[in-house]
């Protein structure tokens, strides 16, 4: 599990650093939808045919000079060289630096600003059915961090008849007792091969994003097609980025 790949946005001036590999197994997990029924959750595909060394990826950022360090995955907390990047970004680049996504299980981080945290559920027994991991790990490394200082962000799954309203509130409300200024992102499920859950309708939709708002008070939401989740330039014009690595 490395980096293989950084992008670079020539008007906002922020790299992104793409890192294979994860250590949760969620079955719905987006990836699918480019590697099919039998891809592994959370590796992208194809599997990259080379994985640059850190001195290649220091130089690739050098070239660029980013004002922003993005890490993502897959899960990027799991790269053994990530500690590294993040010291040389916001030491000798000066940048900020941010986990553009996470699953939160290895929070805090020396050299890390901030983090968008992708929670999975609330109950326990759910938690631990879609990821394999113990759920107190991912809620209390999320705490540590807010109190560690890091501007944090969360989001959310809404996937019907899997991770209900119930789990969101359960979150939400926990969130909450740390700072209703916490921003939250609620993404409508987008049905990957091999899985029988639907995509949430725009009611239900519209019915989380009022529950999160009686918690928390910036809350958003998003419900992407297929063809906006495998090309998120048609969408957002922050993904029009460009490869300097």
């Amino acid at each position: 599990m490395a980096f293989f790949k950084i992008t670079y946005h020539d008007t906002l001036h922020f790299a992104t650093l793409h890192n294979y590999g994860c250590t949760f197994h969620c079955s719905f997990c987006s990836y699918k939808l480019r590697s099919g029924a039998e891809g592994r959750p959370g590796f992208s595909w194809p599997k990259p045919e080379r994985f640059p060394t850190v001195e290649e990826l220091k130089e690739a950022l050098r070239s660029v000079a980013p004002e922003k360090v993005f890490f993502m995955g897959g899960e990027p907390t799991v790269a053994k060289e990530l500690p590294e990047l993040l010291a040389f970004a916001r030491q000798e680049l000066g940048a900020v630096t941010r986990l553009g996504h996470t699953n939160g299980s290895r929070l805090p981080l020396e050299f890390l600003d901030g983090a968008n945290v992708g929670f999975k559920a609330w109950s326990p027994e759910l938690h631990r059915r879609i990821t394999g991991r113990d759920k107190n790990l991912i809620y209390d490394n999320f705490a540590a961090a807010c109190d560690a200082g890091l501007e944090m962000a969360a989001n959310m799954v809404y996937v019907p008849g899997l991770v209900e309203l119930d789990e969101f509130e359960g979150t939400v409300q926990f969130l909450s007792r740390i700072s209703p200024e916490i921003p939250f992102h609620i993404m409508g499920y987008i049905p990957v091969p091999g899985e029988p859950y639907r995509r949430p309708t725009d009611a239900e939709m519209e019915q989380a994003e009022a529950l999160c708002r009686t918690y928390l008070r910036h809350v958003a939401s998003s419900h992407l097609t297929d063809a906006e989740a495998l090309d998120l330039t048609c969408r957002d014009h922050r993904f029009r980025v460009r490869t300097v690595l």
